[in-house]
């Protein structure tokens, strides 16, 4: 793919899409564009040549046709909070923000539906439709700030994701514009759908590199009512691991069985701020668990044969969080884990996930490769989907061998992933950062299909070029 021969804007197509939009909503000047040429993927930084923030479809369709007869790149962006650089502007052009498309438009409770923008964040989304006795489950670590646009485009999940699934199995129907400016739906406001390709998930996770998302309709379910919530500590690492995967063997499906190791926990709690119980020098791992459901007497029996789980497995003392607080004390926790750790030292996050009976054998060959090329890693995640998040610190590492032999590390992490029946990424999506790893995964033939793919929805390649694709 020829990703090069773009064209640079001209003070005349400043102009232009100042009519399009409004002046107010073209942003150029070099602190506006320095706030939309970072997102939280490291601390790369890349500069677009103006912030271009429409809020409606006519006018968004009309931006792209524009930029699409003009060669122009349009990386779109939402929130800002990617891991994988998918929304930075790495060849200049239009940052197109849809910050401003941020609209609940219909909460349907006869159909359990919702009709939302992708600017709205999805916090704000799952406390509305609470109000009606309903339950959006995706839930990333990045709830508070991220967008349900963003989430489309990695197909996020979240600590949820165990027992209720990721992104893509909760959208119905997508409004998406093209690259050309045309508007299509993708699919059909319906529960079943076998009428030709399915669009709709082609899209989900593409991370608009195929077209831009200005409307998305939710499945939502019923609201569960009760919920528990265990904290199980751990002095062997392994033995937590394994004991993941005995709890699905039980029978027993957790609402969240996150996983968190010994740095990670000192991390963020110290990043959090106080917590509510005392953490034993001799833990190296910690499970949270949670239950849901209608009947608080059933979800009691499901914690008792996990505490039996677990026991077995050499756990130390469970801890049951007996309020609201303490519950959100846990979650601030495991949700934290990240920020404690970008906060601390320069570090690279790696996405991996493996079918969760293989949880043990990765971490392990995690541990063993950073000792093979002299990096530390920190490593916490969604233990009950098999997805752990390796974040990779510089701490002393030098310059050259961050450079030239981490990327050996990185590889050899992968490999582990594909030969354990993995993937290189299960949330965070592939952007920037990992791109030219998709080799590991993928023949010459299978890229090809995807590059055909590319130019069947965007033709010149203006959208989110030099991403997903190596």
């Amino acid at each position: 793919m020829n990703l090069n021969n773009y064209n640079k804007l001209s003070s005349k197509n400043i102009e232009d899409l100042k009519l399009l939009v409004g002046s107010e909503n073209v942003l150029c000047n070099k602190e506006q564009l320095e706030k939309y040429g970072q997102d939280e993927t490291e601390d790369l930084m890349y500069l677009p040549e103006v912030v271009v923030r429409p809020n409606t479809v006519e006018s968004l369709s009309k931006i792209l046709a524009y930029c699409n007869v003009n060669i122009i790149p349009v990386t779109a962006r939402g929130a800002g909070t990617g891991l994988s650089g998918g929304a930075l502007p790495i060849k200049g052009g239009v940052l197109l923000s849809m910050d401003r498309f941020n609209k609940i438009l219909s909460i349907d409770t006869n159909n359990l539906q919702a009709t939302v923008e992708p600017g709205v964040i999805n916090y704000n989304f799952q406390e509305e439709v609470k109000k009606q006795g309903l339950f959006y489950p995706p839930d990333p670590a990045s709830w508070g700030s991220c967008s349900l646009g963003g989430n489309i485009a990695h197909s996020s999940g979240g600590p949820k994701a165990v027992k209720y699934g990721t992104t893509r199995d909760y959208v119905l129907n997508l409004e998406v514009v093209l690259a050309n400016g045309e508007v299509i739906w993708t699919g059909a406001n319906t529960l079943k759908y076998s009428t030709g390709y399915n669009l709709t998930h082609l899209m989900i996770g593409s991370e608009g590199t195929l077209g831009i998302v200005t409307k998305i309709v939710f499945k939502l379910i019923p609201l569960p009512q009760q919920n528990l919530l265990m904290l199980v500590p751990f002095t062997n690492t392994e033995l937590a691991c394994k004991a993941v995967s005995e709890v699905f063997k039980a029978g027993i499906m957790p609402s969240a069985m996150e996983f968190m190791e010994r740095d990670a926990i000192n991390w963020s709690i110290k990043y959090a701020g106080e917590v509510t119980f005392t953490i034993n020098p001799n833990w190296e791992a910690l499970l949270l668990i949670e239950v849901d459901g209608n009947d608080l007497n059933m979800l009691m029996n499901e914690c008792e044969k996990i505490s039996e789980i677990m026991q077995n497995h050499k756990c130390d003392e469970i801890l049951f969080a007996d309020s609201a607080e303490q519950k959100n004390a846990l979650w601030k926790i495991r949700r934290k884990v990240g920020e404690a750790v970008k906060s601390n030292s320069i570090y690279k996050e790696e996405d991996t996930v493996v079918p969760r009976a293989y949880l043990p054998q990765l971490l392990k060959g995690v541990k063993n490769i950073g000792k093979k090329y002299g990096f530390q890693s920190v490593c916490y995640g969604h233990a009950g989907d098999g997805n752990l998040h390796v974040n990779i610190i510089k701490g002393n590492l030098s310059d050259e061998k961050w450079d030239n032999d981490l990327p050996k590390g990185i590889t050899e992490i992968f490999e582990l992933c594909k030969s354990l029946g993995g993937t290189i990424s299960g949330e965070h999506g592939i952007g920037l950062v990992q791109k030219n790893y998709m080799p590991i995964m993928f023949s010459k033939n299978h890229l090809n299909l995807f590059y055909q793919i590319k130019k069947v929805f965007d033709p010149n390649e203006i959208l989110n070029p030099g991403k997903m694709l190596p």
